[in-house]
């Protein structure tokens, strides 16, 4: 019997958000709106969205001694994300800058601050054999993903979004099932600039670097699965965007949740389109992310 259907293994973030008419270019200043400050962190976002469908979900992290940190485990609890093992101390609490366009579109900057403390020794096998599934990303050191890899059982699927992306590993690839990666991040793992347009031929060429399955994140578009089976397409359901801001970590988190229900890849997957579409119809991260029955208000 497992305590959680989801652990996460990740980022911890205050988000400071300011909206611009337009991002600035090189040496540009530009003047936004009032800035306002939200919990986030991919991590603590994966983990709240998770909770908010109803899935009993905890959160490994770590968080400073600070109001940041305070700002963050409140808003966990009140999703309902068992935070025994949020850690705190080491350094400030990390801090994400977020500009939002007219569009709805981001660009962020991270400062990982105790993100960057989470360690090797606070990967515990004891919390990692709790949760049917357990969720990654890279906002935290790639030595504590590796060891979260290695204490992994054999009974408990792992799910990475490599973002922001890197190298991987090819223990960490092996382990990955799925590798759940946008545009940005596919070519990125890639490794070459001629990885041309083809969402699907991406998807192959991942698979073919080790991981167990991919799903390749469209936005509007939906997405892609990849598996041993093949390349089958999800569509997503059409919105109005507000702000996409914390959008892809309420799809992964919607998706780990699903298949750690026993749902077939490209099932889970389509549901989790449908809770990322309903994420960016408001704005902000956390506050954001839908509940099991506004889900399937969307699909109405």
């Amino acid at each position: 019997m497992y305590d959680y259907d989801l652990l996460v293994v990740g980022s911890a973030n205050a988000d400071l958000v300011v909206g611009v008419e337009r991002r600035p270019g090189a040496g540009e200043t530009v003047l936004g709106g009032d800035l306002a400050v939200h919990p986030g962190g991919k991590g603590a976002n994966q983990a709240v969205a998770a909770a908010r469908l109803g899935a009993r979900t905890a959160l490994l992290a770590r968080v400073g001694d600070d109001g940041h940190g305070k700002l963050l485990r409140d808003s966990l609890r009140s999703a309902g994300v068992d935070t025994s093992a949020v850690l705190t101390g080491g350094a400030p609490t990390g801090v994400a800058l977020i500009t939002v366009d007219p569009s709805g579109d981001n660009s962020i900057v991270v400062s990982p601050g105790a993100n960057a403390r989470l360690t090797e020794g606070d990967v515990r096998a004891e919390v990692l054999g709790a949760a049917r599934v357990v969720s990654a990303q890279l906002e935290i050191p790639p030595a504590t993903v590796a060891a979260v890899v290695r204490a992994l059982p054999e009974s408990t699927r792992f799910v990475l979004n490599p973002s922001p992306p890197r190298p991987l590993p090819a223990e960490v690839l092996a382990a990955c099932d799925p590798l759940v990666v946008n545009e940005h991040e596919a070519r990125v793992l890639l490794g070459d600039g001629e990885t041309g347009d083809d969402p699907a031929g991406w998807a192959r060429r991942l698979l073919a670097l080790g991981p167990r399955s991919v799903v390749v994140t469209l936005g509007a578009k939906g997405a892609l699965v990849c598996d041993a089976s093949g390349v089958r397409a999800v569509r997503s359901v059409a919105v109005d965007a507000v702000d996409t801001t914390g959008a892809g970590d309420a799809f992964t988190a919607a998706l780990a949740w699903r298949l750690g229900a026993g749902e077939e890849l490209s099932v889970a997957a389509a549901y989790a389109a449908r809770v990322g579409a309903a994420a960016v119809t408001r704005r902000g991260a956390q506050e954001s992310y839908p509940t099991a029955a506004e889900v399937a208000a969307l699909d109405a």
